[in-house]
């Protein structure tokens, strides 16, 4: 078995909990399947990002710093993991399967000339993977007959890589062909909040169509966000309806998460919600309908109406916490 190559993504010059979570999931590969665990880290100037990735006990860290590579534009970055594989005996390149390793992970195996498994979820001895199927109903066991495997991992499947040894930081230059750098970076308008991020934070509150109104969000679910300390999430129904952004979406077609809370207020449980949260560690659900889908996977329920239950759930955490 060669290497295993891990991309980090990073973050105004920081290692998110989702690149940690690849890391993780690097190791585990490693422990199973043999071979060293090499991190790439990209960007225009990545020390602080590679000797903060060079803390989780990888064998090498790659950093790879080039104008081009400043912001992330898909080409440029999908050239330089595919050098980084060619040219370090890689046998296995994984990433997190946030919106950026699904969008760069295809592009790296197309230039690669090999397939890829999406949201694994565990790494068997005999080199077969296991991701989910059918919105999760079903788990697949695959294989990937290629000489270098490329996969994305589900972000709820393996948890963050924790502090280990410090391993050398090693810089590498690409060289980056015009095709690689035809796509320019215009700007990154960000959502700034408060709160914690949906796709990190310990408790998400979700609201869904049973809120009625984008108003209803802000005088209802809101208040209890704030005194949970929690990331406010929405069901796609909401979404759809407009009552929130869609960067509040929580499901198969939006942000995966698996907090240690998961309070589900006015939605009511479609496969498609479930197989983004089901995998939290307790869900809490509030529907005024006893038969709603989403009881069969609370670990508590309650039947009542959303607009008398959530204010007196808010009043009783601020009570708890005085």
């Amino acid at each position: 078995m060669g290497n295993i190559l891990v991309f980090a993504e990073t973050q105004k010059g920081r290692v998110p909990k989702s690149s940690l979570i690849a890391i993780q999931a690097g190791k585990d590969a490693a422990r199973k399947l043999g071979g060293d665990v090499l991190v790439a880290v990209l960007g225009a100037d990545t020390a602080d990002a590679a000797n903060e990735a060079a803390g989780y006990g990888a064998a090498k860290v790659l950093a790879v710093n080039d104008a081009a590579l400043e912001n992330y534009l898909a080409d440029a970055y999908a050239a330089t993991l595919e050098q980084l594989a060619r040219a370090n005996d890689v046998t296995l390149l994984a990433a997190t399967a946030t919106a950026v390793g699904k969008d760069l992970l295809p592009r790296v195996a197309a230039r690669l000339g090999v397939g890829m498994a999406s949201d694994v979820v565990s790494f068997h001895e005999d080199g077969t993977l296991q991701r989910p199927m059918y919105a999760g109903n079903t788990t697949a066991t695959v294989t990937l007959a290629d000489t270098i495997k490329v996969v994305s991992v589900r972000s709820t499947a393996f948890d963050a890589a924790q502090p280990g040894d410090q391993s050398a930081v090693e810089q590498v230059s690409v060289s980056l062909d015009a095709d690689a750098t035809k796509m320019q970076f215009v700007e990154f308008n960000e959502t700034k909040s408060d709160r914690p991020n949906l796709t990190e934070a310990s408790i998400v509150v979700s609201g869904g169509r049973g809120l009625k109104s984008g108003e209803n969000f802000t005088t209802y679910l809101e208040p209890l966000v704030n005194e949970l300390n929690a990331a406010m999430g929405a069901s796609r129904a909401a979404v759809d309806a407009g009552f929130v952004p869609n960067d509040l979406q929580v499901g198969q077609t939006g942000k995966v998460v698996a907090p240690e809370l998961y309070i589900a207020v006015g939605i009511s449980g479609a496969i498609q919600h479930l197989a983004g949260m089901k995998d939290s560690k307790v869900i809490v659900a509030v529907n005024k309908d006893p038969d709603a889908p989403i009881f069969n996977v609370a670990d508590y329920g309650l039947v009542a109406d959303l607009f008398k239950a959530v204010p007196e759930l808010t009043e009783a955490v601020k009570k708890a916490k005085e």
